[in-house]
């Protein structure tokens, strides 16, 4: 299964914008099991399980409208799942590697020393700061990103950069 992140637009057939119904009707579609509005979940958001791959989404909305997709890396190593953002699979390319490719492409990548990366001008933001256990380096440190966020929400400073 590809998942095909669409900065300001979506993920693969969700859309920002969509109702919770439309999205938990495309979630289903990609095979994601939206949960029991009983569940639990936060006010205004969804969590989408994909059984085989334990590949987990968060759809996060406002106002009835689904402004972010929160993804999260699959939890089982050898899943059928690619994730990816400009032809680049976002959670099995190492993280520097990915953000050196992503600059090269033209995006402009802000990092920081948190593990929390962003492309301001796609609205999307990548995260390697999870607690379960995925593949470190030498250092103990994550070799990918774990989390990406696609928003519809404008996080870019006063510039606009």
């Amino acid at each position: 299964m590809i998942l095909e992140l669409l900065p300001e637009v979506g993920v693969a057939t969700l859309r920002l914008g969509m109702s919770a119904d439309e999205a938990g009707g495309a979630a289903r579609e990609l095979g994601f099991a939206p949960s029991d509005p009983d569940h639990g979940d936060a006010p205004g958001q969804v969590l989408c399980e994909h059984g085989e791959s334990r590949t987990v989404f968060n759809l996060g909305f406002t106002k009835g409208a689904l402004t972010d997709i929160h993804m999260y890396r699959f939890q089982i190593e050898d899943a059928d799942v690619a994730v990816v953002l400009d032809g680049l699979d976002v959670f099995r390319t190492p993280a520097d590697e990915l953000l050196e490719r992503l600059g090269e492409r033209g995006h402009t990548v802000e990092q920081n020393d948190d593990g929390v990366d962003t492309l301001p001008r796609l609205k999307v933001i990548l995260s390697n700061e999870s607690s379960f256990e995925y593949p470190m380096d030498e250092e103990g440190d994550p070799i990918y990103f774990d989390y990406v966020l696609v928003t519809s929400v404008d996080f870019r400073g006063p510039r606009g950069d």
